[in-house]
């Protein structure tokens, strides 16, 4: 997989996350942790600092590495505007992975977690030669649901305590796409 940058739309660009990434994610989710809370696991104060960003992205490139993950960010200029990952890539017979994204607050509404959608999609058939991804949002967050559905995700189902998000387990609808 490519670690150059790729034009998404305007001047947002995607690429696979560096090391270099860790101040600008920092200050990316400092910016968003409001934003982000209702929809994401509570995170200690250390993850919002640039070693706490360090320690994440280590993992995240260790899991890129070995074939399981892809961590892309997403940026306007030198300002994180959003991160997608592709998780648990499974290979075998199954060729699928865990599609997970959020964009900055105020880029919001701009077609940007929708392009990279696409990216990601066109990335998962054609770079990473997956026939599966899978999406989950908890049963209020429309916005996402929205963007799955315009990208072709199909809601499959209701997993129960799915996730512990925002300090609760909570029900996520779950969504497929078939790549080919």
């Amino acid at each position: 997989m490519t670690e150059n940058s790729t034009a998404l739309m305007g001047t947002v660009q995607i690429r696979v996350l560096r090391r270099s990434d860790a101040g600008r994610l920092a200050a990316a989710y400092q910016r968003n942790r409001e934003h982000l809370a209702p929809w994401e696991p509570v995170r200690a104060d250390e993850f919002f600092t640039a070693a706490g960003q360090a320690a994440s992205i280590e993992s995240k490139l260790a899991l890129f590495l070995a074939g399981s993950d892809v961590p892309w960010v997403l940026l306007d200029g030198d300002r994180t505007v959003g991160v997608m990952n592709l998780s648990g890539i499974v290979r075998g017979p199954f060729l699928s992975a865990h599609l997970g994204y959020w964009v900055d607050k105020v880029s919001n509404g701009r077609g940007i977690g929708s392009a990279a959608i696409g990216f990601a999609i066109e990335a998962a058939r054609n770079e990473l030669g997956l026939h599966r991804l899978q999406a989950s949002t908890l049963p209020h967050n429309a916005a996402s649901q929205k963007i799955l559905k315009r990208a072709g995700f199909e809601e499959i189902g209701l997993a129960p305590a799915y996730l512990q998000i925002a300090g609760s387990w909570q029900d996520h609808i779950l969504y497929q796409r078939i790549l080919y």
